[in-house]
């Protein structure tokens, strides 16, 4: 680990905030309505709703998480189906369409995690306490039901309110390593009766969610993300976050909710915002990239055969599927929000193989799922769509360059922190990886910090994917910038 050295963390945070078209503050206007929502929570099965505070509902997420968005519960059927229910924090009861919460929501569109300091989409007031489904806590919630067969095959069961109460917060880390047999059960599953069963029956259907994707031609890709280690203004280190399998429960819960909360939707006649992944940005690249691997690909688009790839080359070689997850994420282009129109054939998600999804599982910390709950609260309720075509055509767009825009932030502040750890280090050199190259610049991925920074020199002829050993030539610690010399070449 490197020396840490001192720098204003929080205050690059800010200004990383305020650069990209970001609000770091609440306005009083803001602060006024949240005064007025109070502190308590006052919940009442009404008219419609339902009781389902009785089942054994739990939650997985960061240690350190309270804006807890979604629950889950599943149990077997009479059909030997396992019945998933997922509970999401019904958000858009305190929030109104035009509000002030509403319009700061709208500008900055997402919580932004930088990593030192959160920037929270909504007042923690609201997210962290009226309306995050916290443990032992009464809580409003829609919950999105479906039945899982032993296939994959999902069929929706409904979308409706409920009053929920979670029983258990999880963590990722402490379950993942459990379910994988690397640790005994966890205290705080074994302290509650019968949550053992359940958390390891969420862990069955949640491979089988996962298993059905990938034959249809789901990506399997895993990217290692960064995580800034800091106490104060001190940068301790970067941190790699693994993949784990209680991080896929949520995950394919989430896209199975999601799923179905679109189908809902889509039948009751309402048009919504989609998730979707178009048609790979670079797919010739990506035939190359898999030639390089002794793997033929057809000329056009397939996602059976890019997944099939991308699974024979994870047990072929786990430790460096990393770097060919990160080529390929490049190559396959950004996801983006687009307006979905009634009877007009669905763009798709292209990397998890399916045709109608959207954005509805985290309402208190994006804004997309925000705008799917009161679409969702409309039809529930029997009233008029809120939102005009033109309206969610806007929303969509700003949303979509707002999401590249939080990006810019989070990097910006892990470029600043691997400065930190780079500090003292000019003339030595680092193995990466080619994750840009065109005409703005190119670009490498360094294993160790994990970082990103710019090819100053030799970068002539590199193309994403391949494998480099850079010098490090120049350091801003407060514009982020870390230059590389590009002074070796590997075959892959």
């Amino acid at each position: 680990m490197a020396k840490p050295q001192k720098i204003n963390l929080h205050k690059a945070a800010r200004k990383a905030m305020e650069q990209y078209g970001f609000e770091p503050d609440f306005p009083p206007e803001v602060l006024d309505e949240i005064k007025a929502l109070g502190m308590d929570v006052k919940v009442d099965v009404e008219p419609g709703c339902r009781d389902l505070r009785h089942l054994l509902w739990s939650s997985i997420d960061n240690f350190d998480s309270k804006d807890l968005d979604q629950i889950e519960y599943c149990e077997k059927n009479e059909l030997g189906e396992i019945n998933v229910k997922v509970a999401i924090a019904d958000v858009g009861r305190y929030v109104p369409k035009g509000s002030d919460l509403d319009k700061y929501a709208a500008n900055n569109t997402a919580s932004i995690y930088t990593g030192v300091v959160t920037f929270p989409m909504l007042h923690q007031n609201l997210s962290e306490n009226l309306s995050s489904l916290a443990v032992d806590e009464d809580r409003y919630a829609i919950v999105a039901d479906f039945n899982v067969s032993s296939s994959g095959l999902i069929q929706s069961v409904g979308v409706y309110h409920a009053v929920v109460r979670n029983k258990a917060k999880l963590v990722y880390e402490v379950i993942g390593r459990w379910l994988e047999g690397k640790t005994k059960t966890p205290d705080e599953v074994v302290n509650i009766l019968e949550l053992e069963e359940q958390i390891l029956l969420q862990d069955r259907v949640s491979q089988i969610l996962g298993e059905s994707r990938f034959k249809r031609g789901a990506l399997e890709l895993n990217t290692l993300e960064a995580m800034i280690i800091s106490e104060g203004d001190t940068v301790l280190d970067l941190v790699v976050v693994e993949e784990d399998k209680a991080k896929a429960i949520i995950e394919n819960f989430m896209i199975a909710a999601n799923g179905v909360v679109s189908e809902f939707l889509e039948n009751a006649g309402v048009p919504i915002i989609q998730r979707v992944v178009r048609t790979p940005r670079d797919w010739e690249g990506i035939v190359a990239v898999a030639k390089s691997y002794g793997t033929k690909l057809p000329s056009k688009p397939d996602a059976n055969e890019l997944s099939s790839f991308l699974i024979k080359q994870k047990k072929a070689d786990s430790e460096r599927f990393p770097d060919l997850s990160l080529t390929m994420v490049k190559l396959l282009g950004a996801g983006e929000y687009v307006f979905s129109e009634l009877n007009k054939p669905n763009i798709g998600h292209f990397c998890l193989a399916v045709s109608d999804y959207t954005h509805s599982t985290a309402p208190n910390r994006r804004y997309v799922d925000l705008i799917i709950q009161r679409l969702l609260e409309a039809v529930l309720n029997n009233n008029p769509t809120p939102y005009t075509k033109k309206e969610l055509e806007e929303i969509a767009v700003n949303c979509t360059e707002k999401e590249k825009s939080s990006k810019k932030v989070e990097r910006l502040m892990k470029k600043i922190a691997a400065t930190t750890l780079l500090t003292g280090k000019i003339g030595e050199k680092f193995d990466g990886i080619i994750t840009n190259a065109s005409q703005k610049g190119t670009y490498v991925r360094v294993f160790n910090p994990p970082t990103e920074g710019r090819v100053m020199r030799n970068s002539r002829g590199l193309k994403v994917g391949k494998k480099v050993t850079v010098k490090l030539i120049k350091l801003d610690q407060n514009r982020g910038y870390i230059d590389f010399e590009v002074v070796g070449k590997k075959r892959k």
